[in-house]
């Protein structure tokens, strides 16, 4: 989850200046650029317990750690909350203290894999050092809700008392999940339209591929992504798939009118959350919001509340395809390349819009509904979700193909859907090779996981 705006107090007048500011996101293609986000669950080696935020070792000292390759600390009162790196990446704490990287808008995947790995590396770095690893998991396979550590950040606790009015597993997203996402851009309203209908249709089957989650409290779960299944029952104003995305006419506009209803969390003023939790940024653009009686918003409470709907794709002055669980490094390299190699590559973009235009909102619910139980093995009307797999991964191997990125030994980005091939190949997850150790090898001890799973 984002952390606050960048502080704009530009103010906004009128519906015109929120569209404008989403609309602003446009760029020629040859200045489109790619943002790969994970997430990760930190944990002690000594009993894989997860991590406090102060108690050592604890988050606290994670971060402090880091700082030492030249990350810069961003305070929240007392508490260091986050980091900053030189060229727009960051680190940054979910809210049961998983450890997210937010990576530089980068012109390549090649990039962002060294930066991905320059990252882990420190993290192993600092880990050895503190007696702490880092687990790539779609949901926590072992600890409750209870033994989860709320991080000190003041949106997590306005979020904490909103969630469990909306939804059963809102605080279980918010501390036992960790996920791997891109962030792609449009060159136009109507270049993004296509992109988003063509991801948020196909992200079910990234959901399918990425399935690595099928633990809850150290048993199977009967899911094979429950981090996708907690989805579900987290909060229907702001999560799902937004089916007016698939209507005639849908644009800037339409995105902007559903943000306006989607309820608020917070407004963030001289360093501190003001709760503004289930009231209407309707109001707040007239001037009568409860929390700030009288007061218009800034174009950084726009950006802040942008990052409070939770679709499985999301719009903001870019698109976030949000379908994943995290999982080993190489996934996270996985994730852009077959999101790149479907969106930025025009043939690949018509293809895969030619696979879901005919597919009706019903049959995208539904398929969204099965695919966190069965992963590779659901069904959208004829099709498997194995057989939409292995056709998208050779469209987007082509779209890299001909996008023709390479590296210093002349591999273009299509080698990181390797990865993603040899689970179309095998027919079976990780969520499922984990299964099967867990019923065998392991012989029903989840404690394996972290040793075989950590980066």
């Amino acid at each position: 989850m984002s952390g606050p705006a960048v502080a704009d107090a530009t103010p906004i007048e009128s519906k015109a200046d929120l569209v404008a500011y989403v609309a602003a996101g446009q760029k020629p293609a040859e200045r489109w650029r790619i943002g790969t986000e994970h997430e990760k669950f930190a944990f002690r080696l000594a009993d894989n317990r997860p991590l406090p935020y102060a108690d050592g070792p604890g988050i606290r000292d994670v971060l402090t750690a880091l700082t030492r390759f030249g990350w810069t600390p961003v305070m929240e009162g007392e508490n260091v909350i986050a980091l900053l790196g030189k060229d727009g990446e960051s680190v940054t704490l979910e809210p049961g203290g998983q450890v997210e990287l937010s990576g530089a808008p980068l012109a390549t995947i090649h990039e962002t894999c060294d930066e991905v790995s320059e990252h882990l590396r420190q993290c192993r770095q600092v880990g050895l050092e503190l007696g702490v690893a880092f687990l790539g998991m779609g949901f926590n396979p072992k600890w409750r809700r209870a033994d989860m550590a709320w991080m000190p950040k003041g949106r997590y606790n306005i979020m904490r008392e909103y969630m469990p009015k909306r939804g059963d597993l809102g605080l279980d997203m918010m501390l036992r999940t960790c996920t791997v996402q891109v962030n792609l851009d449009f060159s136009s309203e109507a270049d993004m339209v296509k992109k988003f209908r063509v991801a948020l249709a196909l992200q079910p089957v990234a959901t399918a591929l990425f399935a690595n989650s099928p633990f809850v409290e150290g048993k199977p779960s009967g899911y094979l992504s429950y981090r996708s299944h907690t989805w579900t029952d987290t909060d229907p104003d702001r999560c799902g798939m937004p089916d007016f995305v698939f209507e005639q006419g849908f644009g800037y506009d339409r995105y902007v009118e559903w943000m306006l209803d989607v309820p608020m969390y917070f407004v963030y003023r001289d360093g501190r959350y003001i709760d503004a939790s289930g009231q209407s940024f309707r109001a707040f653009l007239a001037g009568r919001l409860p929390a700030l009686p009288g007061e218009k918003p800034r174009q950084s409470d726009w950006a802040d509340h942008l990052t409070t709907a939770f679709p499985e794709v999301r719009l903001k002055q870019f698109l976030e395809m949000r379908g994943a669980d995290g999982g080993p490094w190489r996934r996270l390299c996985a994730l852009p390349a077959l999101w790149v190699g479907l969106l930025y590559d025009a043939g690949a973009l018509d293809a895969a819009w030619e696979l879901v235009k005919d597919w009706n909102v019903a049959e995208m619910v539904a398929l969204r509904t099965e695919v966190p139980r069965l992963a590779l093995g659901a069904r959208i009307r004829n099709h498997s979700v194995l057989d939409l797999a292995r056709e998208v991964l050779c469209l987007a191997r082509a779209g890299l193909k001909r996008r023709a990125k390479c590296d210093i030994w002349g591999r273009d980005e299509g080698h990181f859907l390797t990865t993603l091939e040899e689970i179309v190949d095998s027919g079976r997850t990780l969520a499922e090779t984990k299964l099967a150790a867990f019923h065998g090898r392991w012989q029903g001890n989840i404690d394996r996981v972290f040793e075989e799973s950590a980066y």
